[in-house]
Formats: C-alpha cells, sequence, structure tokens
C-alpha cells in the first residue's frame, strides 16, 4: 500500500518495504503508549465472523508542527487502492469519531488534506465536518510552490457530531 503512487500521491514520497515496516511498528508502539493513534482497517467475513486481509489504517494523531490550529487532534487514513470506493474509509472513520467523542471526550477533531485531494475532502463531507474556506492553509512541511502545499481544513465539533 505504501509502495503504491496513487495511494501515496498526496502523502509522498512511496515507501520501501523496511521503512513500512517502520512506520507500521511506530504506529503499533504508539497504541501501546496511547490511548490513540491509528488502527488497521480489516474487512469481516460476515460467513464466518473472520477478520480478512489488512486493507490500510484509519486513526487518530497530533500533529507535530506549528499551525494556527495547532496543537489539535487529528483523524486520517490510507487505504490499500484496491479498496477506493466503496465506503471503508467512511466506515472506518465514523468509528473513530465515535471512540474520539465518547471515549477520548475530545471537544473537536480536525483533518485536513491538499486541496487536490478529492477523494479524502469527500470522506470528510461524508462524515458530516465542515469547512471555512478561510482556514484553508499552507502545510508548513511543504514548500510553498509544490502543488500539495495548499491544504483544506474541515472540523467535526463534539456538539455537531451528537447533532447530526
Amino acid at each position: 500500500m505504501n509502495a503504491d503512487p496513487q495511494v501515496m500521491e498526496y502523502e509522498p514520497p512511496t515507501l520501501s518495504t523496511d521503512q513500512s515496516d517502520l512506520l507500521a511498528d511506530a504506529i503499533q508502539l504508539g497504541l501501546e503508549e496511547k490511548d490513540y493513534g491509528f488502527w488497521a482497517v480489516q474487512i469481516r467475513d460476515n460467513a464466518q465472523c473472520d477478520k480478512g486481509p489488512f486493507i490500510g489504517f484509519v486513526g487518530l494523531s497530533v500533529p507535530i508542527w506549528d499551525a494556527p490550529f495547532t496543537p489539535c487532534m487529528e483523524i486520517g487514513w490510507r487505504l490499500s487502492r484496491p479498496h477506493w470506493g466503496f465506503g471503508y474509509a467512511t466506515e472506518a472513520a465514523t468509528q473513530i469519531l465515535e471512540y474520539a467523542f465518547n471515549v477520548l471526550r475530545l471537544n473537536e477533531v480536525l483533518s485536513f488534506t491538499s486541496l487536490s485531494n478529492s477523494r479524502s475532502i469527500a470522506v470528510m463531507q461524508r462524515l458530516g465536518m465542515t469547512r471555512n474556506e478561510n482556514e484553508d492553509f499552507n502545510h508548513p512541511n511543504l514548500d510553498s510552490n509544490d502543488s500539495l502545499c495548499r491544504h483544506a481544513l474541515f472540523r467535526m465539533s463534539d456538539q455537531l457530531w451528537a447533532n447530526r
């Protein structure tokens, strides 16, 4: 998944197997240390109630760079390409938001992506997250000339979640 240029189009660069394994180890360590992180997404086989193959991850993280809206809790996702378009990101992110607001008791969760990432923006919209275009920003880790630099910022408050 992390070596697929289409999957990594908005999160370059692609990762080697070793780099991807290190990322998985870091994600696992994070889940052992905190009560949030990125969880594996698998498709359950309803016939046997067994979990199917790993298709990606969805979860919560705290960005480690400065922006007008940080510190914050971010929701994000990455799915393997054969599993795009089936609603898995929205379904898994809904469960993560449920956890964020009902277990972690967060007041707000943010999500952001490059303006050109229409698939992730569509997930944010399906989740009911709101966007104020005046809050769009240049990602501080990207060169301002990079076509991915400008990001849309979406918000979900605990009240909006409760009233959806």
